[in-house]
């Protein structure tokens, strides 16, 4: 399956500037650094790696001479998991003032990490890029062969190496391998969190709630943890692109439930990798959560693309009256309600009674192209 990124290094370099390329480990930010280096002329470059050790002693040594030594020869300086060097931030803002035509772009596997190690030092120098998993709109096949394989992009996600095979073993293999690096090596790395069983049960249990109202106290209760435990380390996932939350939409309407969350994954591959649920769409009972998991994340790719400033929430009365999906911008509503096969909302009258001029759109597998 042939795909292309919309975003483009050179859209989000400027002088001055140093470029942070965010985003989850194996999500494509090497591929499309060395893609803009190869295609760099007359100039010269310097690709490196936060691993290496006498890397990380140069930058991280806070010396202006020896930080400075380092970047002179160098036009574009690039630095890949620039997140394992102490200070970068640091010597990236010594580099910049000192040099402000260079190109110096820093990629991280965690905004947490990263954002700790260079944000305050590169206030008003830098610009971020942020890679998501691949959206259906950077998808080169037609829309008949997207539908084709819709169902494979809901249950082994849309991460770049996944989609570059047709083996549904090697799929499952790279799933697992990915959750098991990713979450128990990078993301118990950060903050000091100590207990990969806790991370795992917590990440369980939002992959179980998928589309349904999470309490931390009823996680805490399950995992038999505290609920501050619960929040740091769910705090540590959102930051590390694993799941992304969104608020209960609310003005203040006497029914309407306000202080409620939801969580979606970045990556519906990850989400059943960490529960081990890989059979057929037609054999499994959570085809509703995938799916409104799905939609959401391709909606959200789209304005993210689109840097369209939409706020996302979700809307549910006490009642249970519910819209799965609702965005504002502008003073401009839209809501969603995701089903997979066709089917009308009742819930849809129960909205528009409140909110007579937001667009409500039931969005299920025949139309779902039309919206992403």
């Amino acid at each position: 399956m042939t795909f292309q990124r919309k975003q483009k290094i050179e859209d989000f370099l400027s002088p001055k500037r140093v470029l942070i390329i965010y985003g989850p480990r194996r999500i494509g930010k090497t591929t499309l650094l060395k893609q803009y280096l190869a295609n760099v002329q007359d100039k010269k470059i310097r690709l490196d790696n936060g691993d290496d050790l006498d890397l990380r002693r140069a930058l991280g040594s806070q010396k202006r001479k020896e930080i400075l030594d380092y970047a002179r020869p160098y036009d574009v300086i690039a630095i890949d998991e620039a997140q394992q060097i102490p200070n970068i931030g640091l010597a990236a803002k010594m580099m910049i003032d000192e040099f402000p035509g260079k190109i110096i772009i820093l990629t991280g596997s965690s905004s947490f990490d990263l954002s700790q190690q260079a944000g305050e030092p590169l206030t008003g120098r830098h610009y971020t890029l942020t890679l998501l998993p691949i959206a259906q709109s950077e998808i080169g096949e037609n829309s008949f062969q997207k539908k084709q394989q819709l169902e494979d992009f809901l249950i082994f996600g849309l991460y770049p190496e996944i989609l570059s095979t047709d083996d549904r073993t090697e799929k499952i293999r790279m799933l697992r391998e990915l959750v098991s690096s990713y979450l128990f090596k990078d993301i118990l790395a950060l903050d000091r969190l100590r207990s990969p069983e806790l991370l795992l049960d917590i990440t369980k249990c939002l992959a179980f709630q998928v589309g349904n109202e999470v309490s931390l106290n009823e996680i805490a209760r399950t995992v038999k943890s505290d609920v501050k435990t619960v929040q740091r380390y769910v705090d540590v996932l959102e930051k590390s692109f694993v799941v992304k939350k969104i608020r209960a939409y609310s003005t203040n309407q006497r029914n309407e439930i306000a202080k409620q969350v939801k969580y979606y994954f970045y990556d519906t591959g990850v989400r059943n990798a960490l529960i081990g649920a890989f059979n057929a769409v037609n054999l499994r009972d959570d085809v509703g959560a995938l799916w409104e998991n799905f939609i959401f994340m391709e909606l959200y790719k789209k304005s993210f693309f689109g840097n369209s400033g939409e706020q996302y929430y979700f809307w549910r009365t006490k009642t249970q009256r519910e819209i799965d999906i609702i965005t504002e911008a502008g003073g401009k509503i839209k809501a969603y309600e995701c089903k997979f096969s066709r089917a009308e909302s009742k819930n849809v009258k129960a909205f528009t009674a409140l909110y007579p001029n937001a667009r409500v759109t039931i969005i299920n597998k025949d139309n779902y192209l039309d919206f992403i």
